[in-house]
């Protein structure tokens, strides 16, 4: 019998999981990376469960602000007093697993520490900076975070405000924020909790501007916690989600720091103020592909939470009866249900593979990076922006959709959706805005364009469709007979179109107007060059995984890889009609491929949602539970409103009685 089914279960989910097809063991282990990586699962969960320190005192949902800060800092230092529990190297897996179980979505003071200060440490100390800091953030001595964002400057790095200018009389960097705009905004942790931060300005030395360089930045005294004299900072107040962090600003007046403060791994300032440049202008962007492969795994996680949800429920939900007299039925049987559900099942399957794809394509530059070689640093660098814009934009309007499917019961916070919501769309703009992100991506792809048609490219495997000839008319003839790579042949054949009419557009551009007016109004068709790069790589990425996937379960999720890809089609049908690339009954079979992938996946698709391995504790939902006995849920969550502690509220007393009393005395 499946483990996910027990005595007590509502009998629709027991019977969607009976229905099963195949091993959902043997799915979750290969989803996960293998036996040893599920055993490891379940063990952390295990420990987790059973210790108390971990559990919640209410719903978090229930908690004030303050509440929630306290409580989740409390969680966190009992967390990380933990962390012999997993394997430490190995944030990536069993650290992000280990968080989420603990923390759930609203994150905590030391979220970016561990994602974004140790990392920098790591990659752009030299060895004496090395020495020093790293032991010290490892073991919590201090508490770092990382300082970027300013407000009046996110994404655009080259015009940060906040000043470092190097004294060598003193042999220190002098820090500060010129302007209101040159406030550091949004830094997880910055707010209250956060002694350090990695801060990021612009180096001025010898009256010169080298542009913006990263600082590791003393804070607040480490005795008392008060800020240092010449920083002022706090938390900048409450957001729509992850309202557990107490995200801050800074700002600095004139604030002194030690020359060896500039991190030196790869640029440098001697002590008469000589500026070393670095041999790469991208060293420093090894971090932030780290980072991205986190948020794009992250974001997967998210989007696969939503759409179990909203799978569970839809088991469990009956509604409508097209048969008078038969009953109602579960509203996953609806086609319209299936439509909403599943595609968002399919991305979160799609993105997951790439995060897997992206974290091994880091680990390979990593190595490559210490030996001098920087040939990849570029083409990874955009492919992770890329990942990180087209991902969490689909992942936000994923786990809408989820959320809406769901009726009435998504509204609630039982529900889970607005947590997950609020922790997930932050994503489309932190770590670099996506249409900026987007753009970023079309300078390479531009740089390719231009490289193949002066017939000089030697592009690497990812953009190496750009130098492809490609067929005129797409091969399909009909879905049953739609290879794998005839799927990838059409697309590529889209995004190669798309990267050479933006090109096409901005060198016209270029011959009437300024280069930056040109980039300007060639931007939205560039953008949409970027989404077809990454939406080919996603659908490669997808379809080679399932290629090589045991073949029991490659019979399940061959229909759900097809999905995804169908679905790209079809709702861009528009990109592949144009020049006769393919016909409106081609089109018309693919959307009909359409409905047979959701044909197909109905059966399997509760056990498909449980193999993503996700337990009540992590999932955090009300709607989604395993045992889908929802409504008796619901009822006694909402036990837990300080509103129900008391009969009458004081609001009857004070308004709403004496408003009845009056009127009724005017009868």
């Amino acid at each position: 019998m499946s483990r996910w089914i027990q005595n007590g279960d509502n009998v629709d989910i027991t019977k969607e999981r009976k229905n099963a097809t195949f091993n959902t063991e043997r799915m979750s282990a290969w989803i996960h990376g293998g036996d040893e990586v599920l055993k490891r699962r379940r063990e952390i969960l295990d420990y987790v469960k059973s210790n108390p320190d971990f559990k919640d005192p209410i719903p978090v949902e229930f908690l004030s602000r303050e509440e929630r800060v306290s409580n989740g800092t409390r969680k966190i230092v009992k967390m990380t007093d933990n962390t012999d529990q997993i394997d430490g190297a190995d944030f990536f897996g069993e650290g992000m697993y280990f968080q989420s179980l603990v923390m759930g979505r609203d994150l905590h003071p030391l979220s970016l520490h561990y994602i974004m200060f140790l990392p920098t440490l790591q990659g752009q100390t030299d060895d004496e900076q090395l020495d020093e800091w790293l032991p010290k953030a490892i073991a919590r001595s201090i508490v770092g975070t990382y300082a970027q964002t300013e407000l009046g400057h996110g994404t655009n790095l080259s015009k940060l405000e906040t000043t470092a200018t190097y004294d060598p009389s003193t042999q220190e960097f002098v820090l500060h924020s010129p302007t209101i705009t040159a406030a550091k905004w949004w830094p997880g942790g910055l707010g209250k909790s956060s002694n350090h931060a990695i801060v990021v300005a612009q180096l001025y030395t010898k009256g010169q501007c080298k542009g913006p360089h990263p600082f590791i930045v003393q804070l607040r005294d480490l005795e008392t916690h008060k800020p240092m004299k010449g920083v002022r900072l706090g938390d900048i107040g409450p957001k729509l989600g992850i309202n557990g962090s107490d995200n801050g600003f800074l700002l600095f007046d004139k604030y002194r720091i030690p020359r060896k403060a500039m991190l030196m791994r790869y640029s440098k300032v001697q002590p008469d103020g000589t500026y070393i440049a670095p041999a790469h202008s991208k060293l420093g962007y090894g971090t932030m592909v780290f980072v991205r492969s986190i948020m794009i795994k992250d974001q997967a996680t998210q989007l696969g939470a939503a759409a179990t949800i909203a799978t569970r429920y839809s088991a469990v939900r009956r509604q409508g009866e097209p048969v008078v007299g038969n009953g109602e039925i579960q509203i996953l049987d609806y086609q319209t249900q299936q439509y909403r559900v599943f595609p968002q099942l399919a991305r979160a399957f799609a993105f997951l593979f790439a995060a897997y794809e992206i974290r091994d394509l880091y680990l390979r530059l990593t190595e490559e990076l210490t030996h001098g070689n920087t040939e990849l640093l570029p083409e990874i660098h955009a492919l992770s922006s890329g990942l990180k814009s087209v991902v969490s934009w689909d992942t936000a309007q994923g786990i809408e959709q989820c959320r809406l499917s769901c009726g009435g019961h998504g509204y609630s916070q039982a529900s889970a959706f607005p947590e997950i919501y609020g922790y997930a769309v932050g994503g489309c703009t932190y770590e670099g805005e996506n249409l900026v992100m987007l753009l970023q991506v079309a300078r390479y792809l531009v740089k390719a364009a231009e490289e193949t048609r002066k017939g000089t490219s030697n592009l690497a495997e990812i953009c190496g469709y750009i130098s492809k000839t490609g067929r005129r008319t797409s091969s399909l003839t009909s879905i049953a007979n739609y290879t794998t790579d005839q799927i990838i042949e059409d697309l590529e054949h889209v995004a190669r179109k798309q990267v050479f009419h933006a090109y096409d557009k901005l060198k016209k551009a270029q011959q009437h107007v300024k280069p930056e007016d040109a980039w300007n109004q060639s931007s939205v068709e560039l953008a949409k060059a970027s989404r077809w790069h990454v939406r080919l790589y996603l659908v490669k990425t997808f379809l080679k995984k399932v290629d090589k996937a045991p073949e029991d379960l490659k019979k399940v999720m061959i229909h759900v890889a097809r999905l995804y890809a169908f679905d790209i089609i079809s709702s861009s049908s528009g990109n592949f009609l144009e020049e006769g690339y393919m016909r409106p009954d081609q089109i018309t079979e693919i959307k009909e491929g359409v409905y047979e992938c959701l044909a197909k996946i109905r059966p399997v698709a509760v056990s498909l949602v449980d193999s993503w391995d996700y337990d009540d504790l992590e999932l955090k939902s009300v709607l989604g539970k395993r045992d889908g006995n929802v409504y008796e849920a619901l009822l006694q969550w909402a036990q837990n409103s300080q509103l129900n502690k008391s009969d009458v509220i004081p609001t009857f007393e004070k308004y709403l009685g004496p408003m009845m009393k009056d009127a009724r005395s005017k009868l």
